[in-house]
């Protein structure tokens, strides 16, 4: 694993460590760490909606799409 070294005014340092305390993580590095996937997350899923959003559209969404996709996400077989 690198090691990456960032400075923070005291402000965001005592926050930091207030956030690792209370929310149970055991270093700063663990919490930081986690703000990164959370953002990488947060991008993918941007773009992946602006992705969807750009494309044609396959079939018209009308009430047999939803209840379609409300069958799948339950994981019930379709009739």
């Amino acid at each position: 694993m690198s090691t990456m070294n960032i400075s923070l005014p005291e402000t965001l340092k005592a926050f930091v460590d207030h956030q690792v305390s209370e929310r149970g993580y055991g270093t700063s590095s663990e919490y930081v760490r986690e703000l990164i996937r959370k953002d990488a997350d947060r991008l993918l899923l941007r773009r992946l909606l602006l992705e969807g959003a750009a494309s044609a559209p396959e079939a018209p969404v009308d009430a047999s799409y939803f209840n379609a996709l409300r069958t799948r996400v339950s994981g019930r077989p379709r009739k």
